[in-house]
């Protein structure tokens, strides 16, 4: 890979976990999709609990019998890559956040064997 190091985008998509694309759960889509562009990573978080737009809080409770917990999916990449991915995260999320915020990278490489 390319120098990964310098100014790059944090990107945080904040979404639901019963949220699809299709039959898959988006954040499973959406993980694919920076794959196959070729992004550096991409990883999601699953919260213990949260609300959104609607002010709907979600927790993990035992006691709930169908739980909706909150998502969140991080991406770091260069400013052109994110823009380049706009249009196509807009027609894939129907609700959610996104927000984005600027990073200084200052290591990134895979895993050596010892």
């Amino acid at each position: 890979m390319e120098n990964f190091r310098g100014e790059k985008v944090l990107m945080r998509i904040f979404i639901g976990e019963s949220d699809k694309y299709g039959r898959l759960p988006l954040y499973e889509a959406l993980v694919e999709l920076f794959r196959k562009e070729g992004c550096a990573g991409a990883t999601v978080f699953r919260g213990v609990a949260g609300f959104g737009a609607h002010s709907v809080y979600h927790s993990d409770k035992l006691l709930r019998l169908s739980t909706d917990l909150p998502i969140v999916v991080e991406v770091v990449e260069s400013q052109e890559r994110i823009d380049g991915l706009m249009p196509r995260l807009d027609e894939m999320m129907s609700g959610g956040l996104i927000t984005m915020e600027r990073v200084q990278v200052v290591h990134y490489s895979h895993r050596h064997e010892r």
